[in-house]
């Protein structure tokens, strides 16, 4: 007797094999989405449990939303993904412009 477990797969058919790994690997699937929404709602309880104390953090916040927005077929339109392009660049231009002590502070 030993203490190696016996290799069941070896003892089935090629389909059944294939079968078992797709549901193995279907699994793992739906751990990561569930794993990943629970990520995403901590993340979006930490952006919505304070108002924002600065533009870079207000920016922060928007950059998600948008990111969010690309990802729906709303956003499949050209001229929208042209404007949400646009609108980050914005975003890093005029963060980027902003005197280094002023952007803690939004008015």
């Amino acid at each position: 007797m030993t203490d190696e477990p016996d290799d069941l797969d070896k003892h089935r058919g090629i389909l059944a094999q294939k079968e078992t790994e797709r549901r193995r690997h279907q699994m793992g699937v739906e751990q990561d989405q569930l794993g990943l929404k629970a990520r995403y709602e901590q993340l979006e309880h930490f952006l919505s449990a304070a108002p924002a104390e600065s533009w870079a953090e207000a920016v922060e916040k928007t950059r998600y939303l948008l990111s969010l927005f690309a990802h729906t077929p709303e956003a499949v339109d050209p001229r929208r993904r042209l404007l949400i392009k646009a609108v980050l660049d914005d975003f890093d231009r005029l963060l980027a412009a902003q005197p280094s002590g002023n952007d803690n502070q939004v008015t």
